[in-house]
């Protein structure tokens, strides 16, 4: 049985995909000859499913599902894989990480994902909307300029807008801002009493009814369209103008005064653990994230929104956007061209590789399964005595490499380069 090969990955076409060949999910179905792929126009492509999660399983190129073949052949899970995630379904050929890429051309929802205890509560209640038990951290990669909103703001700079910005102060009830604006300059802003205010702040503005919040977003944006801005307010003009573009009357262009707003350039990293408030604004990214599809959502979106669970399952720490940037590290010694991004939980990390033309890369041993993608350039995965296997890859295509095995990748071609993302996972 090889321990490397190819597969067929899924595509999934939701509102805020970009459209047509925009898309790099739609570059990449078409640059691979995904099967059953025929390119629309006008369709927005939003992602690419790389995984073993029930709702759009990948499959080998024989369409086996790569679970029933995992389930089938333990090796290539690797028997301590196995056993530290029997309990998620490791032993039926269940992998604890999905792998996606998403195209994003318009803001995602302003979500959050439950912690393992919440999930398993989700999924008992209501098993038709939060469709697993499982938890779902994530991170996010970039391959082209990102924006998202990530987080809560440092409470000082949510108290700046508080004061500067009245249709967002008109949605808070005074009590509750005074006492928020009291807090807002503490030395331990992740407190039990900061967190507090914080938690109150945010269910007033998400809870706020329309009668009241509506008409403030209606002179928001007026005042900002017509130029009438205020310093403290200047940094935030453009993403709330253009999520009211998109989502006009929505509730969830207000996040904008409560969330970090960041862009990472093309191989910089985020990481968002359970319980933190995001939407992803703009970009095509990797991202990788436990095996789940629990999304509890409260604005800018036309799904159903969970306003109870959102305000109830955050964690209301607040920091600087940079809290959630994730650090590159050296994947192996010697292995000059491969970036590793470990967030910390133990489910999945990426490497990244990069090669030129003619370079060559060994990747060490992983004590766990890999699933990765090309996406750049093209290539060849070679393993075995010598190398003396080999797997021509190219852009769009996707393959798995079996625990325990070395692989050496191999950039190809008279010019352009092999950009490969490698998710995996080991138990330590």
């Amino acid at each position: 049985m090889a321990p490397v090969f190819k597969l067929i990955p899924t595509t999934q076409q939701y509102d805020w995909g970009k459209i047509g060949l925009s898309s790099k999910v739609a570059q990449y179905a078409q640059a691979c000859k995904l099967p059953g792929f025929a390119l629309d126009d006008n369709t927005p492509y939003a992602e690419l499913w790389m995984g073993t999660h029930h709702t759009s399983p990948t499959r080998l190129l024989d369409a086996e599902k790569l679970s029933d073949h995992l389930a089938a052949h333990p090796e290539l899970m690797g028997a301590r894989v196995i056993e530290r995630y029997r309990d998620a379904g490791a032993a039926e050929g269940n992998l604890p990480f999905l792998l996606k890429v998403l195209a994003i051309g318009k803001a995602l929802s302003i979500q959050t994902h439950p912690d393992k205890a919440m999930a398993e509560r989700l999924h008992a209640e209501r098993p038709d909307v939060y469709k697993d038990a499982n938890h779902k951290p994530e991170m996010a990669l970039a391959l082209t300029p990102f924006q998202a909103m990530c987080g809560f703001l440092p409470l000082s700079r949510i108290a700046s807008y508080l004061t500067a910005v009245p249709e967002f102060a008109a949605l808070v009830p005074q009590t509750i801002a005074d006492a928020f604006l009291f807090v807002a300059p503490s030395l331990e802003p992740t407190g039990p009493k900061e967190k507090a205010a914080l938690k109150d702040v945010f269910a007033a503005v998400m809870t706020a009814a329309p009668a009241l919040f509506q008409p403030q977003l209606e002179k928001l944006v007026a005042r900002y369209e017509g130029g009438d801005v205020r310093d403290a307010e200047r940094d935030v003009v453009e993403l709330v103008v253009r999520l009211h573009s998109q989502f006009p009357g929505d509730i969830g262009v207000f996040c904008a005064f409560v969330l970090n707003h960041l862009t990472l350039k093309p191989g910089e990293a985020i990481f968002l653990a359970a319980g933190e408030p995001h939407a992803y604004v703009s970009g095509d990214i990797v991202e990788c994230m436990a095996t789940s599809d629990n999304v509890i959502r409260a604005g800018l979106t036309p799904k159903l929104r969970d306003v109870p669970n959102l305000v109830a399952g955050l964690t209301y720490n607040s920091s600087p956007a940079s809290k959630h940037l994730v650090q590159p590290a050296t994947f192996a010694p010697g292995a000059a061209h491969s970036t590793l991004y470990d967030p910390p939980i133990p489910e999945f990390a990426v490497v990244r590789t990069e090669l030129a033309a003619g370079a060559r890369e060994a990747h060490r041993a992983v004590d766990g399964p890999s699933i990765a993608i090309v996406t750049e350039g093209r290539g060849a995965v070679a393993w075995g005595c010598g190398g003396g296997e080999r797997l021509e890859v190219s852009e769009g295509e996707v393959f798995f490499v079996g625990a325990g095995q070395e692989v050496e990748l191999v950039g190809e071609g008279e010019r352009g380069r092999l950009v490969v993302h490698r998710a995996f996972v080991e138990a330590e």
